[in-house]
């Protein structure tokens, strides 16, 4: 697989990917939304991989929105092609993997790249980065998720405040707001979701798939979470995890988990 658009690196279990369109302040367009979909389901199929990490390259952006030169002459009806497909092959593809994805906020994540990072698992920021959903002074509203998934993050009042001003928060900001959990110096941004993917790394990887389905089952109309929560514990029981995880335990040794 050719990339263009984005740089892979895989070690000890942890794939980073890195939006590299520096140029465009990692700006998210057709081709790199195709090419984070591909990649993505690559590593999300390799039983090696543990975690997912996805930061931008450079140190002014994650994501700087989208690519306005590529929809800006768009019909309505492209316009809604264009968030269908968007939503299908990577936003609600990422929130949806069995494997965890920690967004590193490493500068701007503005537009569609607030929406990719919302579509994470969880957000760890730096200290210098700035995030919003400017879409409104566009004429036109976030497309990627965005108005659902920061409604569910930082609530209603503070969604509508930030979609309908289209302003920016910092990273402190963003921290209170329960849209980022973390919060750290740019040159600890590495050292810190490398912690926290170690920490991952530790536990079951079948029980953290189960876990992160169990979880969006909540957000997702007719679905009862609780129901899949009970279901996804009961199926737990029968995999080697369980068996490996309640053996260590009562052995009072680390567990050693395989995974299925």
């Amino acid at each position: 697989m050719t990339l263009e658009n984005i740089i892979l690196e895989h070690e000890k279990g942890i794939a980073t990917l890195f939006i590299n369109r520096p140029e465009k302040l990692n700006a998210l367009n057709k081709a790199t939304i195709q090419e984070l979909h591909e990649t993505l389901k690559l590593v999300n199929e390799n039983p090696d991989v543990r975690v997912i990490i996805i930061t931008g390259s450079g140190q002014k952006a994650f994501v700087a929105g989208a690519d306005i030169a590529e929809f800006a002459h768009f019909s309505a009806e492209e316009g809604t092609q264009l968030a269908a497909k968007g939503h299908q092959i990577l936003f609600d593809f990422i929130e949806n993997m069995k494997t965890p994805v920690i967004a590193a906020i490493n500068g701007f994540a503005l537009g569609g790249g607030l929406e990719l990072a919302m579509a994470c698992h969880f957000r760890i920021a730096s200290e210098n980065a700035k995030m919003g959903l400017p879409e409104t002074s566009l004429g036109v509203i976030p497309g990627y998720g965005g108005t659902q998934r920061l409604a569910q993050l930082v609530g209603k009042g503070r969604a509508m405040e930030m979609i309908l001003t289209a302003g920016m928060i910092d990273a402190e900001t963003a921290k209170i707001y329960g849209l980022v959990n973390h919060v750290v110096p740019q040159e600890d941004l590495f050292s810190a979701y490398m912690t926290v993917a170690t920490r991952i790394m530790k536990n079951s990887p079948v029980a953290i798939s189960r876990a992160i389905e169990a979880v969006n089952a909540n957000f997702k109309t007719g679905v009862n979470g609780f129901d899949v929560e009970i279901k996804n514990f009961g199926a737990c029981f029968a995999t080697e995890d369980f068996k490996e995880g309640t053996t260590a335990f009562l052995e009072k040794r680390k567990a050693e988990f395989k995974g299925e």
